[in-house]
């Protein structure tokens, strides 16, 4: 099933993102990431949603956004050329005797130890979505004891970037 990376530029304002998540989950479609957050201009917000479906649902969505009146601009960025990147914390069990170990696959990956516990570590990473989850793939053996993702940010590349229009 391919997975649609869709941004919003939206008004920053209460309950836009309500409308959106509702409009969207309303209709029967699913959200598999969300990430919104204030642009360089304050009033205005962007929003990044991964919706899981086939070219119909896509075209629903987008249409719906449009309609949306505190909507600027929506952007489909599946079929383009984007940056993606997802930030991700990851507590593992990490006896003293695996812990160089799970320290080198933190290395091989650069991510970066942010917190040492008795018998665990946090581990930090930024990257695409498809490293992050080779990453967790590899510490499972492990044990993953917590695990928070921010979900998938992304922005156009070259010509195809912009803002309002």
């Amino acid at each position: 099933m391919m997975k649609h990376v869709i941004t919003a530029i939206v008004e920053n304002q209460p309950g836009v993102l309500a409308r959106i998540v509702g409009l969207i989950s309303g209709r029967g479609f699913n959200i598999e990431t969300l990430n919104v957050a204030p642009t360089q201009d304050p009033t205005i917000s962007r929003l990044t949603i991964k919706v899981p479906g086939d070219d119909r649902v896509l075209e629903q969505v987008t249409k719906q956004l449009n309609k949306l009146v505190d909507v600027i601009k929506v952007s489909d960025l599946t079929q383009k050329n984007y940056l993606n990147r997802e930030l991700i914390l990851v507590e593992v069990a990490a006896p003293s005797s695996k812990r160089s170990e799970i320290i080198e696959l933190a290395n091989l990956f650069d991510a970066k130890v942010v917190s040492v516990q008795r018998n665990s570590l946090t581990i930090q990473m930024v990257g695409e979505q498809e490293n992050i989850d080779d990453f967790l793939a590899l510490l499972k053996p492990f044990q993953i004891l917590d695990v928070s993702r921010s979900g998938v940010i992304a922005v156009a590349r070259g010509e195809q970037a912009g803002g309002r229009s």
